[in-house]
């Protein structure tokens, strides 16, 4: 990324587009504060959440429940009440106690997301898909996520335009390092469209 600014504004839901490799989930580490920058500074003046769909804070030796422990102690909450809604929510059974890396990868979205929706923040980072499992678990899933999109701000990296208009109010470019405004939704599909899916090719 080369010298991006961008004030994400509360109340205003941004989509972000940009092919593979264009820097998306670095940028969305970076706002998160999981990864830092190489030059400049992030001003987090509301609280974030940690990219929903990005797994790689857990701890793999260390049980699913034991991982809730550690982030509830990072972010003073409740340990018994975040267990009890996780347990509920992932539907993870015994797993729960034994190891991340014996998950499979959508296990690991299980409790990823699960543990994103145990905690309220004022905006929420979305890479990729923010559902997975069978269709009753993706309907659980969504009708969650829709509560508390209605009280919070998302940023949302994804490769679906359709995703994007569901969830966002606006639509970011991020290409060649640049994040590029460009107005309206459709003008950033087709920027997209157009520019960087034929670069890809």
């Amino acid at each position: 990324m080369d010298d991006v600014s961008y004030d994400f504004v509360p109340g205003t839901n941004v989509g972000i587009l940009g092919r593979n490799g264009a820097g998306k989930s670095t940028m969305m580490r970076i706002i998160s504060g999981n990864e830092q920058p190489d030059k400049g500074k992030v001003v987090r003046r509301s609280t974030i959440s940690w990219p929903i769909g990005f797994s790689g804070g857990f701890n793999s030796k260390l049980s699913g429940r034991d991982n809730l422990r550690f982030v509830c102690r990072l972010y003073a909450k409740n340990y018994q009440e975040v267990v009890s809604f996780v347990e509920d929510f992932a539907e993870l059974g015994k797993h729960m106690d034994m190891p991340i890396y014996t998950y499979s990868s959508g296990m690991r979205s299980k409790l990823n997301f699960g543990m994103s929706m145990a905690f309220s923040f004022d905006y929420y980072l979305v890479d990729e898909a923010t559902a997975v499992g069978d269709a009753g678990f993706r309907r659980k899933s969504e009708a969650l996520f829709e509560e508390r999109r209605r009280s919070s701000t998302l940023l949302v990296v994804s490769h679906s335009m359709g995703t994007i208009k569901a969830l966002c109010d606006k639509t970011l470019v991020l290409y060649e390092g640049k994040l590029l405004d460009l107005g309206s939704m459709d003008e950033a599909q087709k920027f997209y469209t157009e520019v960087c899916c034929r670069q890809k090719k």
